[in-house]
């Protein structure tokens, strides 16, 4: 489903991560406050749980255009909502089933557990999921063959642009 095909301008990944309010969009905050720099490519979505997060989103992501999805949670046995993180993981390992049945490469989807103290390992999973998405090259995926609910498609169409979902 990727293409390679180079260009007149260098391929750039458009990410959507998903970031548990508690961990992973804490540590984000903190690289930013740090002024850490990592790859600019990502939208980031902060849920209140990665176990909220609907299969439906990162399905929805890669139908609007997104290269790469990243999910982000507590380490196991942090979560705020004792076994979040645990739904997120079955989840995931689901997706990545379906994906991979649908030709979409594994590297395109990727779960990390990243704790509100690791800015640091948000800047370096960004910087790795990017170079990682830039070699794959562009996901070219026909919108037919990932069916939506309207709701999953204007909420992330809104994340994608940069905007918020009314």
């Amino acid at each position: 489903m990727s293409d390679g095909q180079a260009t007149n301008k260098p391929f750039e990944p458009r990410i959507v991560a998903f970031f548990c309010n508690w961990c992973t969009y804490t540590a984000a905050d903190l690289a930013g406050t740090a002024r850490m720099k990592y790859a600019p490519n990502a939208r980031i979505v902060r849920l209140m749980c990665s176990g909220r997060l609907d299969p439906q989103f990162v399905l929805a992501a890669f139908r609007e255009g997104a290269d790469g999805v990243l999910i982000g949670g507590c380490h196991p046995g942090d979560c705020h909502y004792q076994e979040g993180n645990y739904k997120a993981f079955r989840r995931y390992k689901l997706l990545k089933l379906i994906l991979k049945d649908m030709g979409i490469e594994d590297e395109r989807l990727r779960l990390e557990w990243i704790s509100a103290s690791e800015g640091d390992r948000v800047q370096a999973v960004m910087n790795e999921m990017a170079e990682a998405i830039r070699k794959l090259g562009p996901l070219h995926l026909e919108p037919t063959l990932l069916p939506l609910a309207p709701e999953a498609t204007k909420e992330l169409s809104a994340a994608l642009q940069g905007g918020s979902y009314e």
